[in-house]
């Protein structure tokens, strides 16, 4: 493949790929094997934090085509990179910011894991770009509000989960996975496997929606640990062994639909 760009942590590069947005994609390094660091230029995060509208992103996450979990993703930001802040959805739980890897030389990201300022002034927007509204009372009409779509099923299971992560000391400490939920209607459960390398985990579940949906940490089929949305909770783990989260929703006779954000950070 042929590498064109990186994230500012290096963590990430960016590929020519046809099938991608405009041609293009991203790989973790991680598992690519490179004859010498590529000497390519750096895409996202690079904003001065002393800027009037910008944030800055506590923990490595990704930038969405859209305002939402179930858009693509453009690329990532690490810890402590700085991003302009451009616009927010109607809801404040996303923010617009300029990436130049993404569409149009823009990506959202979730408010929930950066420290934003000027957040307030931001002009509303919806998933086209277009103005609705300010962060101050003005007499233009709101935005609809959204029907509720049952999420896609992505044929995941416990025997073929959606991703399988391994966390090393030489390589990822952590990694991050969003996706939705939907009962009874949809995709209702999801499973992602992740192989420890310490004794101790940190499990955060973040949920956006009007449902609840549990989350279940099994090894070898035993549960070990539950979680519902809001919670973090650091778990023991035998490292080298893999572990299966089952995310499930909870049907309640109409629809329930909910995106959520799971992070799972190793703990030396």
């Amino acid at each position: 493949m042929e590498i064109i760009g990186k994230d500012p942590g290096g963590s990430w590069w960016q590929i020519l790929y046809p099938a991608g947005t405009q041609g293009k994609g991203w790989v973790t390094s991680q598992y690519v094997t490179s004859g010498s660091p590529p000497e390519v230029p750096v895409i996202g995060g690079g904003a001065n934090p002393n800027d009037g509208n910008v944030a800055v992103v506590q923990q490595q996450l990704n930038v969405r085509s859209g305002p939402g979990a179930d858009f693509n993703s453009v690329g990532t930001l690490n810890p402590q990179d700085v991003a302009r802040l451009i616009g927010k959805d109607a809801n404040g739980l996303w923010l617009q910011i300029e990436f130049v890897a993404g569409p149009d030389g823009k990506g959202w990201i979730s408010a929930a894991f950066v420290q934003a300022k000027g957040v307030e002034g931001l002009p509303i927007l919806t998933e086209s770009g277009t103005v609705v509204g300010t962060g101050t009372p003005m007499d233009t009409p709101q935005p609809p509000t959204p029907t509720l779509i049952p999420a896609p099923i992505d044929g995941d299971s416990a025997e073929t989960p959606a991703v399988s992560v391994i966390l090393s000391a030489s390589g990822s400490h952590s990694f991050q996975y969003s996706d939705d939920v939907s009962s009874p209607d949809g995709d209702i459960e999801d499973w992602i496997q992740f192989t420890p390398y310490t004794p101790t985990n940190l499990l955060i579940l973040d949920c956006f929606g009007i449902a609840t949906p549990t989350l279940e940490v099994l090894q070898n089929n035993s549960s070990v640990q539950e979680l519902t949305c809001g919670d973090k909770v650091v778990i023991d783990t035998s490292g080298g062994n893999a572990y299966l989260i089952h995310v499930k929703s909870n049907s309640a006779g109409t629809l329930q639909y909910t995106s959520y954000i799971l992070q799972v950070v190793s703990i030396p």
